[in-house]
């Protein structure tokens, strides 16, 4: 176990932990609501630092990020836990683990520098902090960046945005991109199928782009849960207004039987899918794809002004035909972060 970083102590051994908008308060012997930070007589400490129990080389595009290092490997990493509890979550056999002290006895103990030297030896790019929440891992994950960032490897979180202002202050000096899952526009949904809020969402969408770090945005598309085209509609409204219109929109599609608690639900037709995607270029983005739906087109970048095709995708297999990010036609900038 590693002692936090975000926490303080409170009268009766109590701590109140710092990490994310939950902003747990913890009693003795016991966890917060991602089960991975226990408080032990009055200190807080991480039980999955230097736990990964997923590690893979990714394709970038798989976080999904399609506008930074297109065609490139990521190394990426999960732990156990997570401050959400979404119904449609498709990693819970590792995010919504329980009993998570025991689990780790099952496996080994990683140093910050062998996850670097894994990633480099596997020529990676980047390396992205995945599969569960990053938030919960947040003292593991920035002592990884820290020696990232001295190998010139890219530091990428795929993340649900709901870290505290002290996280986000902590990791946006070592963050080189990040893919925030915005649920939904409708706080309803993020209470009831979350257990969580829409506002620090928003708030850190906002920052992680005026920080600099590149941003892309997910967007699971759960029939009559999450697909209404007047929310939809909102949400597209708020990225090109609040964020820009160069941020990239990915509407996925639902998959019921890989899901958490949704598996009498219906799979996201299509045509909504196209619906939204058509709903997203109208709002004015430049950028948006539709994700799930392997050799579609609208998983393809098209150049903003002329309209030529300039990176195909199918799956994870790309062809790129722009010029170190702009069209090759007629030279327009992609929004490509290389």
């Amino acid at each position: 176990m590693e002692k936090a970083l975000f926490y303080k102590k409170l009268d009766g051994l109590k701590v109140a932990c710092e990490l994310c908008n939950e902003a747990c308060l913890i009693n003795n012997n016991s966890t917060g609501i991602c089960r991975a930070r226990k408080n032990l007589n009055g200190e807080l400490f991480s039980l999955v630092y230097g736990y990964p129990v997923a590690l893979n080389v990714d394709p970038v595009e798989k976080k999904p990020l399609f506008h930074f290092q297109p065609g490139s490997l990521s190394y990426s990493l999960g732990t156990l836990g997570c401050n959400f509890k979404c119904a449609n979550c498709q990693n819970w056999d590792i995010g919504q683990a329980i009993k998570i002290e025991q689990k780790l006895n099952n496996f080994n103990f990683l140093k910050p520098g062998q996850i670097v030297d894994d990633a480099l030896a596997n020529n990676c790019r980047s390396i992205s902090y995945t599969y569960n929440e990053p938030t919960v891992f947040a003292e593991y994950a920035l002592e990884i960046m820290k020696l990232a960032r001295q190998k010139n490897l890219k530091n990428v979180w795929v993340t649900n945005g709901y870290m505290s202002d002290r996280c986000l202050t902590a990791i946006v000096p070592y963050l080189d991109a990040a893919n925030v899952d915005l649920k939904s526009f409708d706080q309803k949904f993020y209470k009831t199928n979350c257990g969580a809020g829409l506002e620090p969402v928003l708030k850190n969408l906002t920052a992680i782009k005026k920080s600099g770090a590149h941003l892309e945005i997910t967007t699971l598309i759960i029939p009559r849960l999450s697909d209404g085209l007047a929310m939809l509609k909102k949400a597209a409204e708020f990225i090109v207004n609040d964020l820009g219109d160069d941020v990239p929109w990915h509407l996925l599609k639902f998959s019921p039987d890989i899901s958490w608690k949704l598996k009498k639900a219906s799979a996201t037709p299509e045509k909504t899918i196209y619906e939204i995607y058509d709903l997203g270029k109208n709002a004015g983005l430049k950028y948006v794809y539709a994700g799930n739906l392997p050799g579609d087109e609208r998983e393809n970048t098209y150049c903003p002004a002329c309209g030529e095709l300039a990176i195909s995708r199918f799956g994870y297999e790309i062809e790129r035909f722009d010029h170190h990010g702009r069209c090759a036609y007629c030279d327009k900038n992609l929004d490509i972060f290389e």
